[in-house]
C-alpha cells in the first residue's frame, strides 16, 4: 500500500510540466521535486530504507522529461518540437534572408533590374566601320532591358564541421530579355512574340577554411584578374555602353571594354590567405580559355593571383589592389604564344565622397574579354592596355557618379589592319536615389566613342531610366 501511494505521487509528479519539476534544481537545490518527495516519505517512517532504495532506482530508470517548450510557439511548431523532443532546430539566421537548420545557415540573395534604355548612334557609313568597336552604329533604338547586371539569385549553404568553415554556393543569373538561346543564355537578343529569357549558371563552388589557414575555392566562380575593376564600377548598377540595344540580350556593356577587360566566371581552385593587418593574398589554377574565335589545345592551366588592402590611413577608407594573369596558347597549325597582364587599382572614401584610379596593361591579353583579339592573322601576340577614372558624392539618399575610361589595342609589328580597334571609351554621368533599404532608382547618361587605326570613328549616346534590387 506504501509503495502504491508512493508511485501514485510519481506519476502526478511526472505529469507536470517540466519547468516545474526542474524549478528546484535551478534554484540550486540538487534534487528534483520527486527525489525530494521520496526523501520525504523515507523520513516520516512511511517508506523503509529498501523501499526508498528501490523506488529511487525506479524512478533512475524512467526516461528524463523533456525540456520545456516555448509557451507561445505556433501549433505546427509546437508539434515539430515535441516531435523532436523539445528541440528547435530550424531558426532564423542572424543575417541575410535564410534560416539555420541546426549547424547549417541557409542564406538566399539576390537582384532584379530593368530600365529603359535609349540609345542613339552614328549613320552607317564608308568611315564608321571599326573592327571591336563598341559604339553603336545604325541610328536609334529604344529597349527595356537588363542593365550591366543581369538578376540573379544565390544560394549559400554555411556550416562549420570541426573546426573548418564549409560551404556550398550556388549563383543564378536569369536576365528579363528574350534570347536566341543558340550557345547560351547570353546570346544575341530575340525580341519576339514566345521567345523567353535565359538562365545563366555562372556560380557554381565549394569552400573550406579557418581563420588561421585561409580559404579554398572549388569550381566556377569570379576570376581574379580584373574582379575589382568591374566590381567597384558604377555602371554595375546601371547601364553603361548599351551594345545591341535593337535586340538586347541579358547584360549590356557597362565600363566592359572601356576601361577594363571582363574578368569572367572561370572554373578554378584558388587559395586566399588570412587576413594580415588589413591584406589578403589570393592565387589559383584556372580552366585554360581558348582565344576567342581559335581553336587550341592547351596542356597547362591559366594562373591568376591577386593582393588587395582594406584598410584605413586616418580617417579615409583605402579598398587598393594589384591583380595579374598568365596563360599558354597552344593554336592547332599556328604560333603559340603567352597572353598575360597585370593590373593595379585604389578606391579612397572619406565623408560622402569616393575617387577611383585604375589601370590595366598586357600582352596577347586582348580587349573587351579574355582573349578576344589578342592576335593578328599571323598568331602575334598584341599588345593592349587601359584605365578608368571615377568619383562618386553622396549626401542622404542621393549619389551623383561620373567616370571616364579608356581601353586601347595595338598593331603587332608589321601588321596593316585600318579597320582595326584602337581605342573605346566612354564618359558616364550617374545619378542614384535609394528610394527603400532593398531598391535604388538610376538615372544615367553615356557617350561612347570608337576609333580605329585607320582613322574611321564612330559614337554614340544613351540615356536610360530605372531600378536595381538587393536583398
Amino acid at each position: 500500500m506504501k509503495i502504491a501511494i508512493a508511485l501514485g505521487a510519481i506519476g502526478l509528479l511526472a505529469a507536470l510540466p517540466a519547468a516545474a519539476q526542474t524549478a528546484n534544481v535551478q534554484a540550486g537545490n540538487p534534487l528534483d521535486a520527486t527525489d525530494q518527495l521520496l526523501l520525504r516519505l523515507k523520513e516520516k517512517g512511511i517508506l523503509s530504507d529498501e523501499e526508498y532504495a528501490a523506488l529511487t532506482k525506479l524512478k533512475q530508470a524512467q526516461p528524463a522529461p523533456a525540456a520545456a517548450l516555448p509557451a507561445a510557439m505556433p501549433a505546427p511548431q509546437q508539434a515539430a518540437a515535441e516531435a523532436l523532443g523539445g528541440k528547435r532546430v530550424v531558426t532564423m539566421s542572424k543575417s541575410g534572408v535564410g534560416l539555420e537548420l541546426g549547424d547549417v545557415t541557409l542564406t538566399f540573395s539576390g537582384s532584379i533590374n530593368g530600365f529603359y534604355a535609349h540609345d542613339s548612334g552614328t549613320r552607317p557609313g564608308a568611315r564608321t566601320t571599326v573592327a571591336g568597336g563598341l559604339a553603336t552604329v545604325g541610328g536609334s533604338t529604344s529597349s527595356v532591358r537588363n542593365g550591366l547586371l543581369p538578376g540573379f539569385l544565390k544560394v549559400d549553404v554555411t556550416t562549420k564541421q570541426g573546426d573548418w568553415d564549409v560551404g556550398a554556393h550556388f549563383g543564378l543569373y536569369p536576365g528579363i530579355n528574350s534570347v536566341t538561346g543558340n550557345g547560351g543564355a547570353n546570346t544575341p537578343g530575340n525580341p519576339q512574340a514566345l521567345a523567353t529569357s535565359g538562365i545563366d549558371a555562372r556560380e557554381t563552388y565549394l569552400t573550406f577554411g579557418k581563420a588561421s589557414f585561409g580559404e579554398v575555392k572549388i569550381g566556377r566562380a569570379i576570376g581574379l584578374f580584373g574582379q575589382d575593376a568591374i566590381l567597384n564600377d558604377i555602371t554595375l548598377l546601371s547601364v553603361g555602353t548599351a551594345a545591341g540595344n535593337a535586340a538586347p540580350s541579358n547584360t549590356t556593356l557597362g565600363r566592359i571594354g572601356v576601361g577594363y577587360i571582363y574578368t569572367d566566371f572561370q572554373p578554378q581552385i584558388t587559395y586566399t590567405s588570412p587576413d594580415f593587418n588589413g591584406f589578403k593574398v589570393s592565387a589559383g589554377v584556372f580552366m585554360p580559355l581558348n582565344s576567342f574565335g581559335a581553336q587550341e589545345i592547351n596542356g597547362t592551366p591559366g594562373f591568376q593571383a591577386r593582393v588587395a588592402f582594406d584598410g584605413k590611413i586616418g580617417d579615409v577608407g583605402v579598398h587598393a589592389w594589384l591583380s595579374g594573369i598568365s596563360q599558354d596558347h597552344r593554336p592547332v597549325g599556328g604560333l603559340g604564344f603567352n597572353g598575360r597582364g597585370l593590373d593595379f587599382g585604389a578606391k579612397v572614401s572619406a565623408g560622402g565622397a569616393s575617387l577611383l584610379g585604375y589601370y590595366y596593361t598586357g600582352k596577347g591579353l586582348g580587349t573587351t574579354g579574355l582573349f578576344i583579339l589578342a592576335t593578328d592573322g599571323a598568331g602575334r601576340a598584341r599588345g593592349s592596355d587601359g584605365f578608368y577614372l571615377q568619383g562618386t558624392y553622396t549626401v542622404g539618399k542621393v549619389t551623383l557618379g561620373a567616370s571616364y575610361g579608356e581601353s586601347r589595342l595595338d598593331l603587332t609589328r608589321g601588321e596593316v589592319n585600318p579597320t582595326l580597334l584602337k581605342a573605346n571609351s566612354s564618359y558616364v554621368g550617374q545619378l542614384r536615389y535609394g528610394l527603400t533599404s532593398w531598391v535604388t532608382l538610376v538615372g544615367e547618361y553615356t557617350h561612347t566613342r570608337s576609333s580605329a587605326h585607320g582613322g574611321n570613328r564612330a559614337s554614340s549616346d544613351t540615356v536610360a531610366a530605372g531600378a536595381i534590387l538587393f536583398f
